[in-house]
């Protein structure tokens, strides 16, 4: 049920009428006309931009259509009242049956409610995480983690059949760093005195791989060049790696469908098949490119190189894709990758990312419009920084990783729940403050706390219905007579809840996970109001010595419950039964 989608189909039914009428031209494009909520909730329950975007191409005056549409949509028993306001905006107001009709909608489909058919079954593919295997996850990768895979979970729930997948970057020459790294750790297993050079990885999480590394092997690498062992310890340490990556994402409840190699694409045929399928459609060439304004990229030279015409695309410059000495640009296997993805047939692809990866965008947007010949769009979200702080300052670097804030030191201070929730209070491209103590704190200021607090309270309710001899099973509640759902507050949340069905689809159009956190701060701080004013309005208790008048308040409190652990599932938390 969506309620807003529906009265949006009526009005569409409306506008009909009138080109039936010859009151509008007919051949209107009506994809812009929109039914959602007023900026302003005094104005109304809803409104329609329909009279203001539909003047102009019907050569006609908004207050007129807008006038003329009223009286059509006065007509639906499902609406007391309709005003034009200012030069053409209408504003509805519904009965209280329909937000009543909302209620038993919820309890009736359960968190299944809101669940959308937007995607019809098209195959997405979700990239997140992706770090280089070279140590443990960072508090930036948290966030991208949390990001995608609530992103992932918010794209089901909308009816995309979704793949989550992270891209192993291990053909890189990181690996053979960590290879070397590794190798100092088991000289050290072995009794030796060593020193890690600059750009080594000289964090204690390496401690346990040298020491693993010499219960494999023994002494045999002891006072041999690398030739003969850095191909061994590379492939032992990437699985190392990868052994404690996906250690630290079940930490955060995260789980992959597909771990897909770099290395794979090398040696394979792989790489040169992508590259011919664009040359294939004349996008390859060699050439010589004009030197870039400012700070030189790494992969210009001024030697003829091969080149994707990737300006054909939308780019800005043609990218390089094999340098002059024969070897591939970083960019070549991200083609390749991404020419795998499109011949898998995925009918959309989103890659979440690091914000320092914001020069990558374009680029490898139009390689997977040439490849697909723009059949499959690339949406690439940037996730920005994230800042730590406790006790009001930054929080310092862990010993464990030498160099940085791990995921573990995150999730081990305050939890999977509350580090996903909070790494989705803000939108993926704008800075982030975590701060220790605030997300722990029981106050309305912490949004975790305050949507947490209205689940529970409604856990407690139930508790004390339950305590008092009053039925709230699933039946007793779906078979309450929610007419009795009369007062302004509790018809209010019974709208708020009417919105999550609109707020899924709009969040997943849009790839934006964080409007669920942000629908749900304030669903609960809607509930919380209610539950306020009971304070100073006994009538608007949840428990009332009438059984059937308790039995309606408690069907809207249980309605609330299950919209809220809904959301909370997409951003993959756990509902709070209690507060402790």
């Amino acid at each position: 049920m969506n309620l807003f989608a529906d009265i949006r189909s009526f009005v569409i039914d409306c506008l009909d009428g009138m080109v039936a009428a010859g009151h509008l031209p007919g051949g209107l494009s009506l994809g812009n006309v929109t039914v959602e909520p007023p900026r302003d909730a005094t104005h109304g329950d809803m409104a329609t931009n329909a009279a203001m975007v539909l003047a102009k191409p019907a050569g006609q005056k908004p207050r007129d259509i807008a006038d003329r549409l009223a009286e059509l949509l006065r007509a639906d028993a499902r609406i007391t009242s309709v005003d034009v306001a200012g030069p053409g905006f209408l504003n509805l107001r519904l009965a209280p049956n329909v937000w009543q009709g909302v209620v038993g909608a919820v309890l009736s489909t359960g968190t299944d409610f809101g669940r959308g058919t937007l995607g019809q079954g098209k195959k997405v593919n979700v990239e997140y995480v992706s770090a280089n295997p070279t140590g443990p996850l960072h508090v930036g990768h948290t966030r991208g983690a949390v990001f995608g895979d609530a992103l992932a979970s918010l794209l089901d729930f909308a009816g995309f059949d979704v793949t989550r997948e992270y891209y192993i970057n291990d053909g890189g020459g990181q690996v053979d760093v960590l290879a070397r790294s590794v190798y100092l750790r088991y000289l050290e297993a072995h009794g030796q005195d060593v020193a890690f050079p600059d750009g080594t990885y000289p964090g204690d999480y390496l401690i346990a791989v040298g020491e693993a590394l010499k219960a494999k092997v023994g002494d045999d690498y002891l006072d041999k060049g690398e030739q003969y062992w850095l191909q061994d310890v590379r492939e032992f340490s990437t699985d190392a790696m990868m052994d404690l990556i996906r250690a630290d994402l079940k930490a955060l409840g995260v789980e992959m469908d597909v771990f897909y190699s770099e290395k794979s694409l090398y040696g394979t045929g792989r790489i040169e098949a992508a590259i011919d399928s664009l040359r294939a459609k004349g996008l390859i060439y060699e050439g010589v490119l004009e030197p870039p304004k400012g700070k030189k990229p790494d992969d210009w030279e001024p030697r003829e190189q091969t080149l994707f015409k990737s300006t054909e695309h939308g780019d800005d410059v043609d990218r390089p894709v094999k340098k002059s000495d024969g070897a591939w640009t970083y960019f070549a296997p991200d083609i390749a990758y991404h020419h795998d993805k499109v011949s898998r047939g995925f009918d959309a692809l989103i890659d979440v990312l690091g914000a320092d990866h914001g020069g990558y965008v374009k680029r490898m947007k139009a390689a997977v419009s040439a490849m697909s010949d723009g059949q499959v769009p690339l949406d690439i979200k940037l996730c920005q920084l994230v800042k730590l702080f406790k006790n009001g300052e930054p929080f310092k670097m862990s010993k464990r990783a030498g160099t940085f804030v791990t995921l573990r030191d995150v999730v081990d201070q305050v939890g999977p729940d509350v580090t996903r929730f909070v790494m989705l209070t803000r939108k993926n491209d704008a800075m982030l403050d975590f701060d220790f103590d605030k997300v722990m704190e029981q106050s309305r200021e912490n949004p975790v706390f305050y949507v947490q607090y209205a689940h529970a309270r409604v856990a407690s309710v139930m508790r004390k219905a339950t305590e008092a001899g009053i039925a709230v099973d699933d039946a007793a509640v779906q078979a309450a007579d929610l007419t009795l759902l009369d007062h302004d507050a509790e018809l209010g949340l019974a709208a708020k809840l009417a919105e999550w069905p609109r707020l899924v689809e709009t969040a997943a159009r849009s790839n934006e996970p964080h409007r669920v956190a942000f629908y749900l701060y304030e669903l609960a701080g809607t509930f919380h109001a209610l539950w306020n004013k009971g304070n100073d309005v006994p009538s608007l208790r949840f428990v009332q010595d009438d059984p059937k008048v308790t039995a309606a308040k408690i069907a809207l409190a249980r309605a609330t419950s299950v919209v809220i652990a809904a959301g909370l599932g997409i951003l993959g938390v756990t509902p709070a039964q209690e507060m402790r």
